[in-house]
């Protein structure tokens, strides 16, 4: 969402996962207490922080190179994309020293068709989490449940499919269901005893599953994959993730962050906090928050597309090889990107193949010869609106002031219509209607795919924490 506060907040700290390894990486607290930032472990404390201030255009970080800002002022053709080798014909020999930038407006007319959620309208809850959670899944968390046993010369664990339903449906019930400990699920007290739960499984048998359960063959590291324990789980989300979308027109991109320890969603989220430790997730949504493709950023990928991100940086490189993996990529999308990803090259590129691109912009990525600097509308009365339209690349280039000046590029969306839209006045000390254009307009509507879905996770994340790397 585009919003602007008069101060900046405080900044987020982002962690690389640790480096690869066999044994399991455990920090010292106990299980059910939580933990805290002294509580991470060896490997953790040497992994790549990134820090972002919010309210600040450019990220500092241990982890940001210089790949990761894109200098438009080079053509596309000579950043070494080799794929979609007819794409990069057309646009072979681009210049962006000389622009031309006219007066005009940008309307939308190409037509996407209904999504069907039809197969889904009469699937229960189980029945939705089994498309992605299926039998295959199953199964092949069993078997290497029963190798990682035997792997630390332990006795099989015997778990059944039935018992492994059980155990996830365990932790789903914690998610709304929180104690302090996860063996007060089985305690005989009234206030906190979990009938159904106690019923189902014995609390020691829940631990054991719980001890051995596991996603990967350890006789198989990647050495250099951080996320190889768990990159069989997320090759098949991934998979079903895909299969199971149906196609809509809006779609966003940007980052979340998987919390890393913590019982209590707000322990770890308070905004008021000087620091907030997760994993870094670049998201493709849909409107509706749907989770289309996801990528756990890891520093250096383990298997980069040098080409995207040579053109795009590795911000955006994820995001043109998810669009490249969708089941059906000939469909006029509308996506959305904040000013982290957007660039022109990226909205070049995205045109030429039948994508319309919409975000803020960076200051530094906006052309040099761009003729309305924003300097010069500090000044400006709020809700003041200017663009232009680059002529060769088809990009129209608008800023908007509200309580700063907001960049926006789109090869979409324009001015018109005119919307107006609600804001305090301090110094007339009312609401008061401020106009703002239809690509902001749109931008605002379907950005939030991503924030909605990290609202749902947290609605329902699961509490009983394990300390298992």
């Amino acid at each position: 969402m585009i919003f602007n506060d008069d101060e900046d907040e405080v900044p987020d700290i982002y962690i690389s996962p640790s480096e690869p390894n066999v044994l399991t990486d455990e920090d010292s607290a106990d299980e059910d207490d939580g933990g805290l930032i002294d509580d991470l472990s060896g490997r953790q404390l040497l992994s790549d922080a990134e820090i972002h201030v919010r309210g600040v255009d450019q990220p500092t970080g241990a982890d940001l190179e210089e790949e990761d800002v894109v200098d438009d002022s080079q053509p596309l053709s000579e950043l070494g994309i080799e794929a979609h080798e007819e794409l990069l014909r057309t646009l072979k020999g681009r210049k962006y020293d000389k622009r031309t930038w006219l007066d005009g407006d940008m309307t939308k007319s190409s037509h996407f068709p209904a999504p069907d959620f039809s197969e889904f309208r009469d699937m229960s809850p189980a029945g939705l989490f089994e498309l992605f959670f299926d039998e295959g899944m199953m199964l092949y968390i069993l078997e290497e449940t029963k190798k990682y046993a035997l792997f630390s010369t332990c006795p099989d664990p015997q778990v059944t499919m039935e018992e492994l339903r059980c155990f996830l449906a365990i932790l789903i019930v914690s998610g709304y269901n929180i104690l302090p400990g996860k063996r007060f699920y089985w305690d005989s007290g009234e206030d906190m005893s979990n009938g159904m739960i106690k019923e189902a499984m014995r609390r020691d048998r829940f631990i054991q599953i719980m001890r051995f359960v596991h996603c990967a063959d350890n006789t198989k590291m990647d050495p250099q994959d951080k996320m190889w324990k768990l990159r069989p789980i997320i090759t098949r989300l991934q998979e079903s993730f895909l299969k199971y979308y149906r196609p809509t027109e809006h779609m966003n991109y940007d980052e979340s962050m998987i919390k890393y320890f913590g019982r209590h969603n707000r322990k770890q989220f308070i905004r008021g906090k000087p620091i907030r430790f997760g994993y870094k997730v670049w998201c493709l949504n849909s409107e509706n928050s749907y989770l289309v493709n996801f990528d756990i950023y890891q520093g250096k990928s383990p298997r980069p597309n040098e080409p995207y991100e040579a053109a795009f940086g590795k911000a955006a490189a994820p995001l043109v090889v998810m669009l490249d993996k969708l089941p059906t990529r000939n469909l006029p999308y509308q996506l959305y990107v904040d000013n982290l990803f957007t660039s022109f090259n990226l909205l070049v590129y995205l045109k030429e193949r039948g994508y319309g691109v919409t975000g803020t912009i960076r200051e530094n990525r906006v052309p040099k010869d761009f003729p309305l600097e924003k300097k010069s509308m500090t000044k400006a009365n709020r809700g003041t609106l200017v663009a232009k339209i680059d002529k060769e690349d088809g990009i129209i280039l608008m800023r908007w002031i509200d309580n700063a000046v907001v960049t926006v590029a789109s090869t979409s969306y324009g001015m018109n219509p005119i919307q107006q839209v609600k804001r305090y006045s301090q110094t007339e000390k009312k609401i008061i209607q401020v106009p703002r254009s239809h690509a902001i307009g749109m931008y605002n509507k379907y950005m939030g795919g991503t924030d909605r879905m990290d609202e749902d996770l947290a609605r329902y994340r699961i509490s009983i924490r394990s300390k298992k790397w």
